[in-house]
């Protein structure tokens, strides 16, 4: 072979000056990138910096951690109404489906969604009117909420990637349709742990009527470790196993502990490594504290009149003072310590509609039944933490799994599926207060201004607890796995 034959990239090798200039510089290279990894400032292929993954002591797995950034939020507060509530009969007003109603959807002559064929336009059956000094337009359905639109930061343009429950609610709560992936909840207990040392770092509450359609999923772990699944109880049904035996006193009790720990303890000296051990007795040991703490937290007798009038405890509708007490189980969760709480609004045990907003068949039977249910405790929960200085360093979000579409189903009374346009919002820290963003088309189907998703909503509540979503991460079967998977955009235009 001659060395015209030789590719022009590799002929400087046969020269001895430059082959010791390259091989020198690539020695160099690659001291240089071990040095730069060790001190994280390494980019991996794709450009992106390297993942941070929190340091976890195995027996104190929900120990308080640092956040990447200086954070806005403290805590998290998250309404979930599911069965998919209808952005346009409560938050998206669009005067073109009133001017429109009985009429056709232009380019919708053969579309088929979720149920079915469509039928023609039809507008809300609330009237929207303007609120607030802001003037933001939102329907009498929910009159209590209606008041405080000026806290409120709105999402018009939010978009879903499916139009069935299940996995649409895997989507808003982990991030993807599919089972086995850790919640946001779960994410963030593993990145920031919790300042309450006797109760749970996340917690989800079920409604009253029973739980939604994914279940669990909603605030499992995944595959991050199980120490941060969220604990799901409510004021109807408490966390289970809480008191000892009768038949066990306080003293012997004690006394089994601390052998129990002696024994812990010798283990580890022994298997100083088993951090399997480690989590297992800080499991027992947070279960322990809690069989004091989360009775306490359940206390709402040693509220005053006031606030259990706010939250709505002693409505006479058992459903709306269960959701009422579950609201205010949620702010005492967050006065001592708990970082995320998920509360849910509708469950899926009753059948489609009937506990929950999934309002295919008779829209304006099921809502009036559903609307004051979650309006006025769920004010009362605002008002309150306004009042008490928490919404300084608690982020709430509003939330469902997708929309609905602007025409009613054809042969029925109620609206079907939409996962192309809906509404969410959030109030409190870090967020602009009486301000929408995005939007749908003329009659709320499609989002069409600043369209956002769902990674863009997780990426901005995890900025506003100071993460940085394409940094947070965890090492799973070859992969680096992120809450917002590859995807997502801090919405940064909605902060304040």
């Amino acid at each position: 072979m001659n060395k015209d034959e030789i590719y022009p990239d590799g002929q400087h090798l046969l020269n001895r000056r430059g082959f010791l200039q390259h091989a020198g510089g690539g020695l160099g290279s690659i001291a240089l990138s071990a040095l730069l990894a060790q001190q994280g400032l390494m980019s991996n292929a794709h450009g992106a910096a390297q993942p941070i993954r929190p340091l976890i002591r195995p027996e104190a797995p929900n120990a308080p951690r640092r956040s990447h950034f200086q954070p806005r939020a403290k805590n998290v507060i998250v309404i979930f109404c599911s069965g998919a509530c209808s952005h346009l009969d409560t938050w998206d007003y669009k005067p073109e489906l009133i001017k429109r109603h009985g009429q056709a959807m232009p380019g919708a002559d053969e579309l088929i969604t979720f149920q079915g064929e469509q039928g023609m336009l039809t507008k809300s059956h609330w009237d929207f009117k303007p609120r607030g000094e802001s003037g933001k337009y939102v329907s009498d359905l929910l009159p209590n909420l209606a008041k405080q639109v000026d806290d409120f930061c709105f999402i018009h343009s939010m978009t879903a990637m499916s139009n069935t429950h299940g996995p649409a609610e895997n989507q808003m709560s982990t991030g993807f349709t599919l089972d086995g992936y850790p919640s946001m909840g779960a994410w963030v207990s593993y990145a920031l742990g919790s300042d309450a040392a006797d109760l749970p770092a996340f917690v989800a509450i079920p409604d009253p009527r029973g739980v939604p359609q994914s279940g669990p999923n909603n605030w499992a772990s995944g595959f991050l470790p199980a120490a941060f699944q969220g604990v799901p109880f409510n004021m109807d049904k408490p966390i289970p196993n809480l008191a000892s035996p009768k038949h066990v006193n306080t003293n012997s009790e004690q006394a089994t502990r601390d052998y129990l720990k002696f024994l812990n303890d010798k283990h580890l000296e022994r298997f100083p490594g088993d951090t399997e051990l480690n989590a297992r007795i800080s499991s027992y040991e947070l279960a322990a504290r809690m069989q004091l703490r989360a009775a306490e937290v359940g206390r709402i007798d040693k509220e005053s009149p006031e606030t259990r009038k706010l939250y709505c405890v002693d409505d006479s509708n058992e459903i709306k003072a269960g959701y009422g007490k579950n609201c205010l189980l949620a702010r005492r969760l967050v006065e001592r310590g708990t970082r995320f709480v998920q509360l849910f609004n509708g469950a899926y045990a009753m059948g489609e509609g009937i506990g929950n907003w999934d309002g295919h068949k008779t829209l304006k039977q099921q809502y009036d039944v559903h609307a004051p249910i979650m309006d006025g405790p769920t004010a009362g929960l605002l008002k309150d933490l306004k009042a008490r200085g928490m919404m300084d360093d608690t982020l709430v979000v509003w939330m469902t799994e997708f929309g609905r579409m602007p025409t009613f189903q054809k042969g029925a009374s109620g609206r079907d599926h939409n996962p192309s346009g809906f509404t969410v919002w959030m109030t409190g820290a870090g967020v602009k207060p009486g301000f929408s963003y995005g939007a749908t088309d003329e009659f709320g189907y499609k989002a069409v201004e600043n369209v956002s998703t769902i990674y863009d909503l997780h990426a901005t509540i995890l900025h506003l607890l100071g993460l940085d979503h394409e940094r947070l991460s965890f090492y799973h079967n070859g992969i680096e796995r992120r809450l917002t998977n590859v995807h997502g955009n801090v919405i940064h235009d909605i902060l304040s």
